[in-house]
């Protein structure tokens, strides 16, 4: 969809409207006629109000701040109308139903203790399978399908469990049964951009290179570290190539990866805007992926220790490739190509290698689970990979 944006007139821009105010988020102003859902003119201005109230709602989803209404912010939107009871909602492959009332469902579930995942709001086979368990264990007829019997039942009920989440549980239980070694361990490294999608062009020392070609560089150099250390590493696409965000999540959930990292560069509208930011999966449910923030937190401390980028910290988001994914997956924006000194390290071939070393001291961190006591900064490829040799001996 073309984005919407401050100025825009029509009926989608009403719509919107519409859901922000049902959110809180603004006075009513437009108004449906019944039959032809013709908008009143008064709610079908993008103005400054509509403006603030998008930025707002963004700000609290998890979304990039910028008052667009893009075909991510736009879904969001959708979802956020979504209460539970106003639709039924099945697992269906055709159609996948998003939204917060399937969060709520999940959120539900998971307090009877029925559910283990995320609440991300999205209706899969762990919903579904999760929500069969409870219709058979509460004599149900146990389709997998939320109708009013089953909403009904959930109401009456009371919480089973409380303090802590058990996704967050498992994850951590996961890395810890899997052992402080590398070899072995799955990653999915994905470099963004890619064929037809260069980005922007920086100054390099034998010439201009592209922003793809920047993070295809970060990807192999990473990739060629971790292999190094008996890791089983997957690009999530060919240098010539950029599938969708959606392509590279199911890549990696069909490789069963143990982790995702995707490398990204940004950009700003002012200059002055530099460093570099990680980002794990957190939602405005309180759901967030802990092996994720726990690593996207090593990242940013072993990159900025060791190139000159300004600390942008790590944050919860709810963008499709930490979503889609079905483990912990870290989005790394490694520093802005709209700043003079961000492009400097950027264009540096021997920056790219220290920020591929950082990611990979960063993922040894997380696997150790706190039980290794060298400063941040000071552990190299190195001692690392003759660590991992001797133990595997």
């Amino acid at each position: 969809m073309q984005p919407l944006r401050l100025g825009d007139h029509g009926t989608a821009v009403a719509e919107i409207r519409s859901i922000l105010a049902g959110l809180g988020l603004l006075p009513a102003a437009g108004q449906v006629e019944a039959g032809d859902r013709a908008w009143a003119d008064s709610g079908s201005h993008f103005d400054a109000a509509l403006d603030m109230a998008v930025r707002a709602f963004q700000q609290q989803r998890g979304l990039r701040v910028d008052g667009l209404v893009d075909e991510t912010t736009y879904r969001s939107i959708k979802e956020a109308s979504y209460r539970l009871g106003a639709r039924m909602l099945v697992y269906q492959l055709s159609a996948p139903q998003y939204g917060d009332d399937v969060a709520t469902l999940q959120g539900r579930l998971q307090e009877l203790g029925f559910y283990h995942g995320l609440v991300d709001g999205y209706f899969g086979p762990v919903t579904h399978q999760g929500l069969s368990s409870y219709q058979r264990e509460f004599g149900l007829a146990s389709d997998g399908i939320c109708g009013p019997a089953t909403l009904r039942s959930l109401e009456y009920l009371g919480t089973r469990v409380t303090g802590g989440s058990p996704h967050a549980i498992r994850e951590v239980e996961a890395v810890r049964r899997s052992g402080p070694q590398l070899t072995g361990k799955r990653i999915v490294i994905d470099p963004a951009l890619g064929g037809e999608h260069q980005g922007l062009l920086l100054p390099g020392a034998d010439g201009p290179i592209s922003e793809a070609d920047v993070l295809w560089d970060l990807g192999n150099r990473l990739e060629g570290r971790m292999a190094a250390t008996g890791m089983e590493t997957l690009l999530s696409r060919s240098q010539h190539s950029c599938p969708s965000t959606t392509t590279r999540a199911e890549t990696a959930n069909q490789f069963d990866a143990d982790l995702v990292i995707s490398l990204h560069c940004a950009t700003s509208t002012s200059s002055a805007a530099n460093g570099v930011a990680s980002f794990h999966f957190g939602n405005a449910h309180g759901s967030t992926s802990m092996i994720g923030s726990i690593l996207s937190g090593f990242i940013q401390r072993e990159i900025v220790a060791r190139v000159p980028l300004q600390d942008c910290r790590s944050h919860g988001r709810t963008w499709d490739m930490l979503r889609l994914t079905k483990m912990p997956t870290v989005q790394v924006e490694i520093g802005y190509l709209t700043n003079t000194s961000d492009v400097n390290v950027l264009s540096n071939p021997r920056s790219r290698d220290i920020m591929a070393e950082a990611i990979l001291i960063a993922v040894k961190r997380l696997y150790l689970l706190g039980k290794d006591d060298q400063p941040t900064g000071t552990y190299t490829f190195a001692e690392l990979l003759a660590e991992e040799l001797s133990t595997a001996d």
